[in-house]
């Protein structure tokens, strides 16, 4: 009979063989649960606190942020399998309420990791360390891409480093989204979406769908 923890520890050393050390994961096996979460559904939302985080087996997630003034959402990044959300880190370890919300954009499983051992872990593990803070430097650098692309470029430049950051984290070319979600997740007009991918179609760049993007 294969328990939970066994299975566990089985996806650890397929999917992320960064966390390499064996006794690491056994304590991740054994206080880990798996979690699964069908596409919409939200799974940490604004002024929660973070009680676990998550090691992304299958799916993908979006991470985004409100505006303090107007409630405006604008999405952070995006979440692959074999990464985790480094944000959830700093609100765990200083015992903060989220400034973040994360969505499931397709059905997705993940590992969760209850908060109080991810500060052990830090100190007693090199692997878990160079994990945390090499998903830190990552999700900083798309950061300030994300803000870049707001201050120097236009629209259509932002919407298709959308497009592939989505393609990269589901790892399929198809898209399976509305405008309307699209436009909220840029911050955009749904119109102004919608003519920038017939644009984008028009130049052989994408092929459009009900309710989906296929990357050419």
């Amino acid at each position: 009979m294969i328990t939970e923890s066994t299975e566990i520890l089985s996806i650890l050393q397929k999917k992320f063989p960064q966390i390499a050390e064996k006794a690491l994961q056994e304590e991740i096996a054994a206080v880990g649960k798996l979690m699964h979460f069908h596409a919409g559904t939200v799974i940490m939302d604004y002024q929660s606190y973070v009680r676990m985080v998550p090691l992304i087996v299958e799916g993908s997630i979006k991470v985004s942020r409100e505006d303090d003034q107007e409630g405006k959402e604008m999405l952070l990044y995006f979440l692959g399998a074999g990464e985790t959300c480094s944000m959830s880190f700093t609100c765990c370890m200083m015992s903060k309420k989220s400034a973040i919300r994360t969505e499931a954009v397709e059905d997705t499983t993940l590992i969760g990791i209850p908060i109080q051992y991810i500060d052990q872990w830090m100190s007693k593990f090199q692997s878990w360390k160079n994990f945390i803070m090499l998903s830190y430097d990552l999700k900083m650098i798309e950061l300030v891409k994300v803000l870049d692309s707001i201050a120097f470029e236009g629209m259509d430049s932002r919407l298709k480093k959308y497009l592939f950051a989505r393609s990269k984290a589901t790892n399929s070319p198809t898209i399976e989204a509305t405008h309307s979600e699209i436009a909220a997740d840029l911050n955009a007009s749904r119109e102004a979406v919608s003519r920038l991918l017939k644009k984008l179609e028009s130049l052989g760049i994408v092929q459009l769908g009900r309710n989906q993007i296929t990357i050419l």
